[in-house]
């Protein structure tokens, strides 16, 4: 891919985040990521690649836009697109830290075909690369994570969504010494922090989307960070729709390199509220200023685009 298409993909999450952070703290997720929605497909075509959504708003018959399957782009390098336009529509909803507009981008086929159900994960930095195991108890993965990053397993911080299914997870850190961060929701912004040193957060467990498994797996392959992941379906139903898609071993554990394949992945998100690495969404007197990451795996480039925008008579962004 073209390092060129990095800024191009920026502007597609920036539009999406500008869009859906006009519904901040309003109580309506749906309308602010229906904003998200539309202005991320409005925003892909101006953008000089052929692409096909494979991790999108859902099936064909579920979603009028982005839906898997769907192509976009004006023409170019042919592309694999895993989208959220609107990652943590509750977070927006009430005004919480953590909403972000993200994308994973990586040549035809890279990206697994990760269907919409939940998923057991462990997300750890480059430190820590290659030496945990989804299967070893919690405790050994902390001393290895601790071990790397020289320091003790009272240092760490664990990310983990604030859910019932959780507290067993949530019991072996604190029983480890551990220090835990219950986030409601979202855990692709966690898996960036933890690939970049001094965010404060140094793993991420737990069970969530296995969709956005795969957006969070791209953003640590550009990082050099890791992760490892099992489908956790909850019905026959699940296990049939994973098979339809490809996976025929439900159980097996997915490494970094099976979610997202090769070594020439693109990551780009934009904060819609404020996190621990972006600032959200800022509007003043004719603008908007927005704060982003995009990242390549290939280079190992990692830029963070701090920009500002004029708006016009009607609030909406100029030629982003």
């Amino acid at each position: 891919m073209d390092r060129e298409l990095a800024l191009e993909f920026v502007r597609v999450t920036e539009a999406a985040a500008i869009a859906s952070a006009r519904l901040m703290g309003k109580g309506d997720k749906m309308g602010a990521d229906q904003l998200a929605v539309d202005a991320m497909r409005r925003a892909f075509d101006s953008v000089s690649i052929h692409g096909q959504v494979v991790i999108g708003e859902g099936e064909m018959d579920e979603a009028p836009m982005l839906y898997i399957g769907e192509k976009v782009g004006a023409g170019g390098f042919a592309v694999d697109i895993a989208v959220d336009p609107l990652e943590g529509t509750n977070l927006v909803a009430k005004g919480l830290p953590g909403a972000i507009a993200v994308m994973a981008i990586a040549p035809k086929g890279g990206l697994l075909h990760a269907p919409d159900m939940y998923m057991q994960k462990i997300a750890v930095g480059p430190r820590a690369a290659g030496k945990i195991n989804i299967d070893a108890p919690v405790s050994e993965n902390l001393k290895i994570v601790a071990d790397s990053l020289e320091r003790n397993v009272q240092d760490l911080t664990v990310v983990i969504l604030d859910r019932e299914r959780h507290a067993g997870i949530i019991q072996e850190v604190r029983d480890a010494g551990a220090r835990i961060k219950l986030i409601t929701d979202g855990d692709v912004s966690p898996a960036i922090n933890v690939g970049i040193e001094g965010t404060g957060i140094h793993m991420m467990l737990g069970i969530g989307g296995a969709p956005e498994g795969v957006v969070a797996a791209a953003a640590l392959k550009c990082l050099g960070g890791d992760m490892q992941a099992r489908l956790w379906p909850e019905n026959d139903d699940e296990v049939a729709r994973a098979k339809k898609m490809g996976i025929t071993d439900i159980k097996k554990i997915l490494t970094i390199d099976d979610l997202v394949h090769g070594e020439d992945v693109m990551f780009a998100a934009t904060a819609i509220t404020a996190g621990d690495l972006l600032r959200g969404v800022q509007y003043f007197g004719g603008g908007v200023r927005t704060h982003s990451i995009v990242m390549r795996s290939k280079r190992g480039t990692v830029r963070f685009v701090d920009a500002i925008h004029k708006l016009d008579d009607k609030n909406i962004a100029l030629k982003l």
